[in-house]
């Protein structure tokens, strides 16, 4: 009897185990302790969970330090603040927290059904030109990479005069200045650390970004410093690929007027602190958050000569403009998905199109029959067509040459779908559109205007990017095959309102006019 009752218990035991097996546990250990989550939209996520000690007091202008353990089980259910920012208004991705300092979180997503094996790793980098942004907008929802089998890991950053900032008191600490940078680095060293126990393979993690997220990902692949914590990544209308933003110009770290040091020094004597020693350091170390904000956001940043305007290049984190880096042969060599959107962002700053045209040299005359071939647009008109393909398109391209003519796998697109309810307005898909496709959230950022059109091409776009994710190779089953990018065919996959096409770039004549444009420029 006592026998029997001994094999009912074993198998009760063994059922509970079958049954814990098919689902993920809510609770997990990381680095600092115990953590809770939730069910949420039939997936399991787990918000607000410390992967650095709070950069506060003392820790301001300091490296990420080691997260603070903590007692007990720790509830990962709301996201944590994201980073000091005043929100630019109109934002694409609106913020869900009140912004703060103590804000370097990371949020986690994965399936509710346990895996036999470790699945791949998505992790999010936010842009919003370095001065803005955050992890709690709704259309960054990780929901739908989960429901598809992948686990999606996204974290805050700290930004403006809190992420880039140099000072003569803070030189000899050997690691000053790109304070954003090393979060990102910290972040990633978290995922290799814990992701295992969300079931997620630490040995199969894609990192992706837009905007200033798609310029961190080009920091990321060249400097060794992020050496082994990626196998693949993907840029999203990175801005900055080459240094000819003129209001947006990189910053040595140190030494002469226009370095990252002098523009500190700048900052603290427009903030009413003199001297530039530890005890002006411990002033401004003093001042109020909101007070180091100093009313910066998107829109106030180019005029803004107290901040470094991201990026510092240092030797060490940022080399330098990401397509003379990456072309010198430089950077980590893993497959790599690169775009832009149709209709992102640039503008020039001649004041004449006779002026605008002049700037192609002798190729003035192929300008005008490429961008303004009829002679009756708009300086307004040229000037953002001219400046989009010179900032964001071509750079773009030239970073998928650079990388494919040294052998690594290369995939470039353009996104030219305009959500339905916007192609009365827009003439192209504008900067960050294509976020809410990627993630497949077009109902959180298009409410009802969302339309069935808009969601296929959502689901379409977003399986892209997890095939991508899975095995290096954007292939989801029944899509148009996207072919490898290679200088000879100059081949990409356009996602228009017909659905995707490969194809030739259509626009090589006005790239290759771009390029032309900027070997001139670099040569004055």
């Amino acid at each position: 009897m006592a026998g029997k009752r001994r094999t009912r218990a074993a198998l009760a035991v063994l059922a509970l185990g079958l049954a814990g097996a098919a689902r993920m546990p809510l609770r997990v250990r990381v680095t600092g302790g115990w953590v809770r989550g939730a069910q949420v939209h039939g997936v399991i996520a787990f918000k607000g969970i410390p992967f650095a000690a709070p950069p506060v007091g003392k820790l301001r202008w300091a490296p990420p330090q080691p997260v603070r353990a903590w007692r007990g089980v720790r509830p990962a259910l709301r996201f944590g603040p994201d980073c000091m920012q005043r929100p630019t208004p109109g934002d694409m991705a609106p913020l869900r927290t009140v912004p703060a300092e103590n804000c370097l979180y990371v949020n986690v997503w994965r399936p509710r059904k346990a895996s036999r094996r470790r699945l791949p790793v998505m992790v999010w980098i936010y842009g919003g030109g370095f001065v803005d942004g955050g992890t709690s907008p709704a259309v960054y929802d990780g929901s739908p990479f989960a429901r598809d089998g992948v686990v999606l890991v996204s974290f805050n950053y700290r930004l403006g005069n809190f992420g880039f900032f140099a000072f003569p008191a803070l030189m000899s600490s050997g690691e000053v200045g790109n304070y954003a940078l090393m979060d990102q680095i910290a972040a990633l060293k978290w995922v290799r650390h814990n992701v295992g126990a969300f079931g997620g393979d630490p040995r199969n993690v894609t990192i992706f970004g837009e905007s200033a997220g798609g310029t961190s990902v080009a920091a990321l692949l060249a400097t060794p410093l992020a050496r082994g914590l990626f196998e693949k990544a993907i840029l999203e209308s990175a801005w900055g690929l080459r240094d000819n933003i003129p209001d947006l110009p990189l910053h040595p770290l140190s030494t002469g007027p226009a370095s990252a040091e002098s523009i500190g020094v700048r900052l603290a004597r427009h903030l009413g602190i003199t001297g530039q020693g530890p005890g002006a350091l411990e002033q401004l170390r003093a001042l109020p958050a909101p007070r180091l904000v100093d009313g910066l956001d998107m829109a106030t940043e180019p005029d803004d000569r107290t901040y470094v305007h991201g990026p510092i290049v240092d030797d060490r984190l940022y080399f330098g403009a990401p397509v003379e880096v990456l072309a010198e042969g430089k950077g980590a060599r893993v497959p790599v998905m690169i775009g832009t959107n149709s209709a992102d962002l640039g503008s020039m700053p001649q004041r004449s199109l006779r002026a605008l045209f002049a700037a192609f040299g002798s190729q003035a005359a192929a300008a005008r029959a490429v961008y303004d071939p009829a002679g009756g647009r708009t300086l307004q008109q040229v000037s953002a067509e001219v400046g989009r393909d010179q900032w964001m398109i071509e750079p773009a391209r030239a970073i998928a040459r650079a990388l494919s003519s040294r052998g690594q796998r290369v995939y470039e697109y353009r996104f030219s779908y305009v959500a339905t309810s916007m192609r009365k307005s827009w003439r192209g898909a504008p900067h960050a559109t294509e976020i809410p496709y990627v993630f497949d959230t077009v109902r959180a950022h298009y409410g009802r205007r969302t339309t069935r059109a808009d969601q296929v091409m959502a689901r379409i776009m977003h399986a892209y990017w997890v095939a991508f994710a899975k095995t290096g190779r954007p292939d989801p089953a029944g899509e148009p095959a996207w072919p490898r990018y290679e200088v000879a065919t100059d081949r990409l996959l356009n996602f228009t309102e017909r659905g995707p096409v490969a194809e030739r770039d259509p626009w090589r004549k006005r790239l290759d006019l771009a390029e032309a444009a900027e070997r001139i420029e670099s040569r004055r």
